[in-house]
């Protein structure tokens, strides 16, 4: 087979969850959205189900169609994005809850939608998604008096325990929502992790259901094996790809693997990631290409038919360090080249 397996566990997945769920005394949801962190929602949001989630996070309205396909009627599905102008059908058809993030979304959604339920996002800081203090403060009763069904906001810094914005944050949503009469939500994985004062009635993770920082505890998730197309011998001073950024030191040997920044290998972990051979460690060796991946490989017996790059010596925070970026990343820019293939039990 010419394409990379995305190996995805859906049982440590769902262990995960479990995992931080027995951290809290309340409910804890599931953020699914980017196609659950690029590894297919249909899948893990009906592990997750099976597990016991009964509400989900996606970021749009289209997502959460799809979601709502996947696991039909009798799970919450709410939208980050709230209420866009084209968005009530969707909302309407798939029973659909939106958070609401200007006094102009709670408008469009009392005039459209009046009966429908829906969800506040309150800014607390971040100065990203939500109404802020003054907007809240006059939008309150309004929205109170309608289908209110949960109030949210998010973290900035959750993933540092000492920030002092964590302090900031919960003071101030504490401040705005104090008093209300539905539940409250401010915590997804890092919040989670941050200890009982930020669990308020339910949490909401997202990447440390899929393996990623913070939830430095989590089981790994994804296992992604690259198949070997080529081998070749390089002699001392030849060069390998693009831009001869990679040249031999000593009569090596390569092989060629079939991936590249077009299935989500970014392009700054040239010359620098490791792939491995079982547990033996093999570099890149020059620039990663649009389909392809040179690795040095001098130093194995024998070459495997296939590198993983993700596997349990290499997790995905780590193969992000190699590409100067953040797990999240990597898991979300995994191509749709990749055969998946899953295990685990659905429904």
């Amino acid at each position: 087979m010419g394409t990379g397996t995305l190996h995805i566990d859906l049982d440590a997945i769902a262990a995960n969850w479990a995992a931080l769920d027995a951290k809290t005394s309340v409910e804890t949801a599931a953020v699914v959205k980017a196609d659950g962190y690029g590894l297919g929602v249909s899948q893990v949001s009906r592990r997750l189900a099976r597990a016991g989630v009964r509400r989900f996070f996606v970021a749009t309205v289209e997502e959460g169609v799809v979601l709502r396909a996947a696991l039909g009627d009798g799970f919450e599905i709410n939208i980050f994005s709230g209420h866009m102008d084209s968005d009530t059908p969707f909302l309407r058809e798939g029973k659909l809850v939106p958070m609401l993030n200007s006094p102009e979304q709670l408008a469009r959604q009392l005039d459209r939608l009046p009966d429908a339920p829906y969800g506040i996002q309150l800014d607390s800081g971040m100065n990203r998604l939500g109404m802020e203090a003054a907007e809240w403060s006059a939008t309150r009763d309004q929205a109170e008096a309608g289908a209110l069904t949960l109030i949210m906001s998010h973290l900035a810094c959750a993933d540092e325990p000492d920030h002092p914005q964590n302090a900031a944050q919960l003071a101030a949503f504490r401040a705005m929502t104090d008093g209300v009469s539905v539940p409250r939500s401010l915590a997804a994985t890092g919040g989670t992790l941050l200890g009982p004062d930020y669990h308020f009635d339910f949490c909401r993770p997202g990447v440390g259901l899929y393996g990623g920082f913070p939830f430095e505890d989590a089981q790994p998730v994804a296992r992604l094996s690259l198949p070997v197309i080529q081998t070749r011998p390089v002699e001392a001073g030849e060069s390998v790809g693009y831009s001869a950024t990679w040249v031999a030191e000593k009569p090596s040997k390569i092989a060629t693997l079939s991936a590249g920044y077009a299935d989500g290998l970014i392009r700054k972990m040239s010359d620098r990631a490791p792939l491995y051979a079982g547990d033996i460690p093999c570099k890149l060796a020059g620039r990663v290409s649009m389909d392809l991946v040179t690795v040095d490989v001098t130093h194995l017996d024998e070459v495997p038919d296939h590198l993983d790059i993700l596997c349990a010596h290499q997790t995905v925070d780590q193969l992000a360090e190699h590409a100067e970026t953040i797990g999240y990343e990597i898991l979300t820019s995994l191509g749709r080249r990749y055969r998946r293939k899953y295990s685990g039990e659905v429904w």
